[in-house]
C-alpha cells in the first residue's frame, strides 16, 4: 500500500510546472507573426530598392544622355547634360501647335521618395510599439503567470486531497465534502477570471490595433495610387526635348531651341515602382485578413483552460462582442503559447477526457489527477 501511495505521491510532483524562469519576460513575442511579416515586408522592400536604385546611379555615373549638336566640344556636350539633368522639363508642342512645358522631376525625387514610403510604413510599428507594447507586455506576462499558477494550484490541491483520504476514516465522508466545495465553488480562481472579465469592458488595445492596420491600409493604398500617377503621367516617357538656351549657352550662336535626351536608368526606375506596386497590393488583402481576426473570439484557447476548476468564461457566456482587449490578448496568447507551459499538458488532459468512455468522471484537471492518482475506486460516479 505505501508503494502505490509513494507512486501516486511522485506521479503528481512530476505533473507540477516547474518555476518560470527570467527569460519568460524578454521572451514574450508582442507582434503577430502576420504583423512582422508586413512590417519586414513593407519597410524592407522599398528600402532594398532603393539602395539597388542608388548603387545604379552611383556605379553608371552620368543619369541621363542628351544628343548634343557635332559642333559642341566636351565641356558643352557636359554642361548640356547637367543643364538637362538640373531642369528635368520636357518641351512640346500640344495638338494645336502651342508650346507646352512638363516637368519632370518626380523621376529624380523617386528614390528619395520611396524612403519616405517607407518611414511612412514604419508608423504603425512604432504606434504599437509605444502605445500598446508595454500595457500588453505586462497583461500577458500576468495572465501567463496566472494560468500555469492555477495548473499548479490544481495539483497541489489533488495531493492535498490524497494525504486527507488517506487520513480521513471515512472515505464516503470526504467525498460528499468534496462534491459540496465543487457545487460551492471553493476551488475556483476569482483573480484570474475577473482580470479576464474586467479586459472584455477595456478598448484601449483593440482601438490602436485596429488603428495601427487602418494607418497601414492608407499607406499602402497612398503608395500605390501615387505610382499609379507616376506609371500614367511619367513613366512612359523615357525621353524628353530639353532647352540650353540659357547659362553660359545662352550667348552661344547656332545653339538649337531644343536638345533631345534620354534617361539612362528609366527601366531600372520603372522595374522598381512596379516590383512595389505589386507587392503591396498583394499585401492590401493581408493587412484586412488581421483586422477581421478580431471580429471573431478564439475559443480554443479558453476552452482548453476550461479544464481548471471554475474556470466556465465560456460556459457561462462571458464572451460577448469580440471587439475588445480580451480577444486581442488571445490572438497574441495563441502567438506566445511556447511560453505557456501549463497548455500542451490540459490540451491533453482535454484529449483524453474526450478519448475516455465515462467523460462524466472527468470535468476539470482535479477529477484527472485524481484518477492518475488511484482515488476513482473510492470516488463516487457524478
Amino acid at each position: 500500500m505505501s508503494l502505490s501511495h509513494t507512486a501516486a505521491e511522485y506521479m503528481l510532483s512530476d505533473a507540477l510546472l516547474p518555476d518560470p524562469s527570467s527569460s519568460r519576460a524578454k521572451g514574450l513575442r508582442l507582434e503577430l507573426p502576420s504583423d512582422r511579416l508586413l512590417k519586414f515586408v513593407t519597410v524592407g522592400l522599398p528600402l532594398c530598392l532603393v539602395s539597388l536604385a542608388f548603387a545604379r546611379e552611383f556605379s553608371a555615373g552620368s543619369q541621363i544622355s542628351c544628343f548634343s549638336p557635332t559642333n559642341f566640344t566636351g565641356k558643352q556636350s557636359a554642361y548640356t547634360d547637367t543643364a538637362c539633368w538640373d531642369s528635368l522639363i520636357h518641351h512640346g508642342f500640344d495638338a494645336e501647335g502651342r508650346a507646352v512645358t512638363k516637368s519632370l522631376w518626380a523621376i529624380k525625387v523617386f528614390p528619395y521618395s520611396l524612403l519616405v514610403v517607407a518611414v511612412l510604413m514604419y508608423l504603425p510599428y512604432l504606434l504599437w510599439r509605444y502605445a500598446a507594447a508595454p500595457a500588453l507586455h505586462s497583461d500577458l506576462l500576468f495572465i501567463i503567470d496566472e494560468l500555469d499558477k492555477s495548473y499548479n494550484r490544481s495539483v497541489r490541491l489533488v495531493q492535498h486531497m490524497k494525504k486527507v483520504q488517506q487520513a480521513s476514516a471515512e472515505p464516503e465522508r470526504f467525498w460528499e465534502e468534496y462534491e459540496r466545495a465543487r457545487r460551492e465553488r471553493y476551488f475556483e480562481f476569482p483573480l484570474l477570471e475577473r482580470y479576464l472579465s474586467c479586459k472584455q469592458h477595456a478598448h484601449a488595445l483593440v482601438f490602436i490595433y485596429i488603428l495601427r492596420n487602418l494607418l497601414l491600409l492608407l499607406f499602402l493604398a497612398a503608395t500605390c495610387l501615387y505610382l499609379v500617377f507616376l506609371h500614367l503621367n511619367i513613366f512612359f516617357q523615357d525621353e524628353f526635348n530639353c532647352s540650353i538656351a540659357t547659362g553660359l549657352l545662352q550667348a552661344e550662336p547656332h545653339i538649337p531651341p531644343l536638345i533631345p535626351c534620354k534617361l539612362v536608368f528609366f527601366s531600372v526606375f520603372q522595374l522598381i515602382s512596379l516590383s512595389v506596386g505589386s507587392v503591396y497590393v498583394l499585401l492590401i488583402p493581408v493587412v484586412i485578413y488581421n483586422a477581421l481576426q478580431l471580429c471573431q473570439w478564439d475559443k480554443g484557447l479558453l476552452s482548453v483552460y476550461e479544464m481548471l476548476p471554475a474556470f466556465d468564461l465560456l460556459s457561462r457566456r462571458m464572451l460577448t462582442c469580440p471587439l475588445n482587449d480580451l480577444n486581442v490578448i488571445l490572438l497574441f496568447l495563441r502567438a506566445n503559447i511556447s511560453e505557456l507551459t501549463s497548455f500542451s499538458r490540459l490540451n491533453a488532459v482535454s484529449a483524453l477526457r474526450e478519448a475516455t468512455a465515462n467523460k462524466e468522471d472527468i470535468d476539470t484537471v482535479i477529477d484527472f489527477m485524481t484518477l492518475l492518482a488511484g482515488l476513482e475506486t473510492t470516488k463516487p460516479k457524478h
